[in-house]
């Protein structure tokens, strides 16, 4: 068992990934209601070898925060004019590289929203790559990473099977008050 198995078996959260491992996938993961949903998914991720990237401002990559941050998987986004295109980057990214894991959360924040963002629709579905949808269920002290779809290309209709999905798991946030499908 490594460090961050040791972590969660310590503080009680049990992984249960059973999705394949694949070079490059996106990794939907709801509800997104607490700063340690990263935390969590991170140490399930790691506990089982695998490494997962994530999205995060361009903003925190600094000294000496930046060997950190990218080691653990951070893709530094800088800052957008209007004609920049953070899709069409990710996509590339993901035919250039020989592994990329990317981790999203399509509430995009730990607040309640009530529309949900399609970025990482576009990405698998122009990347050619399966979606894997994960869970972190703090009622049952649980990361879940057992299912994958494929997307259609119909971000509407996959959107719907993508919340239709995570309904069953409504009340699994840490604050379930904050997530909505």
């Amino acid at each position: 068992m490594n460090i961050w198995g040791l972590f969660l078996k310590l503080t009680g959260w049990k992984v249960r990934i059973t999705a394949p491992r694949r070079d490059k996938t996106v990794i939907c993961v709801a509800p997104h209601t607490s700063n340690w949903d990263f935390i969590l998914g991170l140490c399930a991720y790691r506990s089982l070898g695998r490494k997962a990237n994530f999205l995060m401002k361009e903003f925190w990559f600094f000294f000496p925060l930046s060997f950190l941050l990218k080691y653990l998987g951070g893709i530094p986004v800088a800052k957008r004019s209007k004609k920049a295109n953070l899709t069409e980057e990710i996509i590339t990214k993901f035919e250039t590289s020989e592994y990329i894991n990317l981790a999203v959360t399509p509430e995009g924040t730990r607040s309640k929203v009530e529309r949900w963002r399609t970025g990482f629709l576009y990405i698998a579905y122009g990347a050619k790559v399966p979606i894997q949808l994960g869970v972190i269920d703090y009622s049952t002290k649980e990361i879940i990473v057992k299912d994958e779809f494929t997307p259609s290309g119909n971000i509407e209709e996959d959107m719907k099977f993508v919340k239709a999905y995570y309904a069953t798991y409504a009340s699994a946030g840490k604050y379930p008050e904050k997530f909505t499908v």
